[in-house]
This record gives structure tokens, C-alpha cells and sequence, in this order.
């Protein structure tokens, strides 16, 4: 079973930084794609950054040149880099698993809120 623990949510303030960190057990994770996602209230779940197995990366545009989603294969972490935070980044972040033996993984959820 594989189970994703999330942490480094919290508040900023517009500009500031805050780093996302998920860590994954029960996979090969190395294997996988993990992906970041965020949810806002009233809206819809949206991607906002994908890496790849052999490391490369996408990025949602609204976050591109702010956001790195990076990971660590020892330690199975997948990691999201935040900078030059704004408002309407705030929202529920969740790390996803990528499809393994027949279905994706969720986190529980951490909350980014930016605000001055």
C-alpha cells in the first residue's frame, strides 16, 4: 500500500517562499511520476507541477519561473519549491503518486494560504 505524508504547508506573505515536502513508502518510487496539485476553495483540482521518473518537469503557466517541484530517490521525496508567492496561489496542495499496479495515490492535503 502506498501512503504519501505531506508537510511544509502554512502562511506567507505575497513574495515570500514556502517548500512543499511529500514522503512516499510502499512503491518503487523511483519508477513513478509524482505530482503536485492544488485545490482552492470553490474551484476545481488543478495540476500545477509533474516530474517525471528520469526528472524532467512541467509546470501549470501561472507558476512557471516561480514554482520547482523537485525529488530525492534515496529518500523518496518529491519536494515544491515556492517562491514569489501570491495570493492566488493559496489553496490546499496535495502530492499525487503516479499510477502504480493499477492506481494513483493522493496525500491528505496541506494548506498554503498568502496573504498580507
Amino acid at each position: 500500500q502506498v501512503r504519501l505524508v505531506e508537510s511544509g504547508g502554512g502562511s506567507a506573505q505575497p513574495g515570500g517562499s514556502l517548500r512543499l515536502s511529500c514522503t512516499s513508502s510502499g512503491s518503487n518510487f523511483r519508477l513513478v511520476a509524482m505530482s503536485w496539485y492544488r485545490q482552492a476553495p470553490g474551484k476545481q483540482r488543478e495540476l500545477v507541477a509533474t516530474i517525471s521518473s528520469s526528472g524532467s518537469t512541467n509546470y501549470v503557466d501561472s507558476v512557471k519561473g516561480r514554482f520547482t517541484i523537485s525529488r530525492d530517490n534515496v529518500w523518496t521525496r518529491v519536494y515544491l519549491q515556492m517562491d514569489n508567492l501570491k495570493p492566488e496561489d493559496t489553496a490546499v496542495y496535495y502530492c499525487n503518486h503516479g499510477s502504480w499496479r493499477g492506481r494513483e495515490y493522493w496525500g491528505q492535503g496541506t494548506q498554503v494560504t498568502v496573504s498580507s
